[in-house]
């Protein structure tokens, strides 16, 4: 076969430039079919990635702008809108470790974008408050968050972007359930993992 006729019998182009559907299956041992995860339709590996992916380059621009990380702009959002708010309140709302709140909260402070003192409610409880320096960052960084979701969503139609809501909404008020789900798994099928977890589990601790 000469060249002419060797270039006639390669795949046509859309054969090599379209993506596949589904991957190929991996070659595996001879033996029992094990179960994996399909991460072609694992709802928490895309909720991961697409989280993971957000974070990282948001971050990257908050740094290069404001000098501070994602972390800090998750608290000045709630501080925002809250005016002055706890660290276990953050924790709360944003799932963020109490620990990472309260140093977070520590690094804030040193730069001047909130104030801590104690609730005068509960002595033992530190509220941080926004300040003039805080509410100036958050809006300069504002924008670029801002804009970050308006170029993510700019491929869903406005009932699309309604219907995301709407079920993310319901997905969030859902995790409750799944890590009792989670916990009666466990317990069921791993009873002495368990009974370590009921033992070392502390209780609730204001920061």
């Amino acid at each position: 076969m000469d060249r002419t006729e060797r270039s006639r019998s390669v795949a046509p182009p859309h054969a090599t430039t379209s993506m596949p559907t589904r991957r190929l299956p991996r070659s595996t041992p001879a033996g029992p079919a094990r179960q994996v995860v399909d991460l072609e339709r694992y709802v928490p590996a895309f909720l991961t990635w697409i989280a993971n992916k957000l974070s990282r380059g948001a971050s990257q621009h908050y740094l290069s702008v404001a000098d501070v990380g994602i972390e800090t702009w998750r608290c000045l959002v709630l501080l925002a809108l809250e005016g002055s708010i706890s660290a276990q309140q953050v924790s709360k709302v944003i799932g963020m470790d109490k620990g990472s709140v309260s140093r977070c909260f520590k690094s804030m402070q040193a730069k001047g974008l909130i104030k801590l003192g104690l609730d005068a409610d509960d002595g033992r409880l530190r509220i941080a408050t926004l300040t003039d320096k805080g509410r100036k960052m958050h809006d300069q960084i504002l924008g670029i968050a801002l804009e970050r979701e308006r170029v993510l969503l700019s491929v869903l139609s406005a009932a699309e972007r309604d219907t995301l809501i709407a079920l993310l909404t319901r997905l969030h008020e859902n995790l409750p359930e799944v890590d009792a789900a989670t916990a009666r798994y466990v317990a069921e099928r791993f009873p002495k993992t368990a009974a370590r977890q009921r033992a070392r589990t502390p209780g609730d601790e204001d920061e």
